[in-house]
């Protein structure tokens, strides 16, 4: 029992590490050592080199920087420019074409990147500013940049679940399986949630002028064909690959990249800059959370060690509220601390302690991690200290104030607690392509 009680410390001096402004991997591992070294003694350095060594070792981890260079070179060359300018004529004519087309966009920009910085900081300096000129309502534009900006934890190729399989000892596949439903169902409901404000109140979002959506059939479709088709392929043929078994993620993740390159080639968008800072982008953001990742394994080894797993599973099951309840919990938990916290050190630190404590409840393990990257969604859009919310502040215009943006998105907010309780009630909207694909 002494051991569970250093556990509950350890969890405490982690969140007054955090507190105090230091990067977060630094915490991890220095409260990992110190608690580690109660129960490994000295060998707690070992465990850490051998924690590190395992981490390189995952069969999966070289999709991750392979994912995220396929999406910043399909942003870095201009392509989600162009898709962006093609596809705004194409919803010129509705009420709120801009917030659609920007949807659209960010949906499709999610299946290419994997992350939520890149697409909400793209369509907050290429949305944004025309929506302003449109007089688009300020809090609406935000709300939606934010709520679709933040798809890519979600939508395959997420760069969370690509993590959380080998973490939680679960299919990469099957995660994608079960995300994909949930993704456009979201996409869904912003969709119709933007289109219906405007349409019943046309203020909110004009539709697009006659004179600036004035465009020849034929010349609407070549557009369509050389901007739409050639990134919907790759994503799709990159997806499809994997979910049909055709290719590892790593290997998916190989064409992608080199195909993302060839589409800029064939576009005429390719620059030796954009590559090289494609590389560095892709460099530092692997970096940043391979770092994450080494210090949450030591982390969680420590924690797990003293007994931290036991006492979670002993208190959750002393709770008189039935599986839909801890599962309630243990979703607002991940809420609250995606407002405060990344979500890769979110995931490092509590996939591997709540992962071993499902079955005791009988919950389905696909299931519950597509609620836990949804909560992530969702903490990281909940003000006051969402990460993505101060993403969009730093592109937005002077005159977009951070009351306009915690505005915004608190429609999508609830959007997402409606979203989310109907994967909860209907199990299938998560369950049914696994089931069908991996019988």
């Amino acid at each position: 029992m002494e051991s569970q009680y250093l556990a509950l410390l350890m969890f405490v001096a982690l969140l007054a590490g955090i507190m105090t402004g230091f990067p977060v991997f630094a915490i991890l591992m220095g409260v990992g050592l110190v608690f580690g070294f109660f129960f490994w003694g000295p060998m707690v350095l070992d465990q850490m080199v051998s924690r590190a060594f395992w981490v390189m070792m995952s069969d999966s981890l070289p999709a991750v920087p392979l994912f995220l260079f396929m999406g910043y070179i399909l942003e870095r060359a201009k392509i989600i420019d162009r898709l962006f300018d093609v596809l705004l004529i194409v919803f010129g004519a509705f009420r709120g074409s801009l917030l659609i087309t920007t949807i659209v966009v960010n949906t499709i920009f999610a299946a290419a990147v994997g992350i939520v910085g890149a697409p909400v900081t793209v369509m907050g300096l290429l949305a944004l500013p025309p929506m302003l000129r449109r007089a688009y309502d300020k809090s609406l534009a935000a709300g939606a940049i934010l709520a679709s900006g933040t798809l890519g934890i979600l939508i395959p190729p997420s760069i969370y679940l690509i993590f959380y399989g080998p973490i939680a000892n679960l299919s990469i596949a099957r995660l994608f399986a079960g995300a994909f439903i949930p993704g456009f169902l979201f996409s869904g409901l912003y969709l119709a949630y933007v289109s219906i404000r405007c349409y019943f109140q046309p203020h909110l979002g004009p539709a697009l002028p006659k004179e600036e959506r004035a465009m020849p059939i034929g010349r609407l479709l070549w557009l369509l064909l050389i901007r739409l088709v050639p990134v919907a392929f790759l994503v799709l043929a990159v997806l499809g690959s994997i979910l049909f078994g055709v290719a590892a993620p790593t290997e998916a993740a190989a064409v992608g990249g080199v195909g993302a390159i060839v589409l800029s080639i064939a576009t005429g968008n390719f620059r030796w800059t954009y590559l090289k800072e494609s590389v560095l982008m892709t460099m530092r953001t692997s970096s940043m959370i391979l770092l994450l990742l080494v210090g949450a394994s030591l982390f969680t080894g420590a924690f797990l060690a003293l007994g931290g797993g036991r006492l979670i599973e002993e208190t959750l099951l002393g709770l008189p509220i039935g599986t839909l309840g801890i599962v309630a919990i243990m979703l607002a938990v991940i809420c609250v601390l995606g407002m405060f916290l990344d979500g890769f050190g979110i995931m490092f630190i509590f996939v591997p302690v709540l992962s071993p404590v499902l079955p005791a409840f009988g919950i389905d393990p696909i299931w519950f991690a597509i609620l836990f990257n949804l909560a992530l969604q969702t903490g990281f859009l909940s003000p006051p200290f969402a990460i993505s919310i101060f993403f969009l502040k730093a592109v937005s215009p002077p005159e977009v104030l951070l009351t306009d943006i915690y505005k915004g998105v608190l429609p999508f907010i609830v959007l997402q607690l409606i979203g989310i309780s109907l994967c909860i009630f209907f199990p299938k909207i998560i369950l049914i392509l696994p089931s069908l694909l991996y019988r």
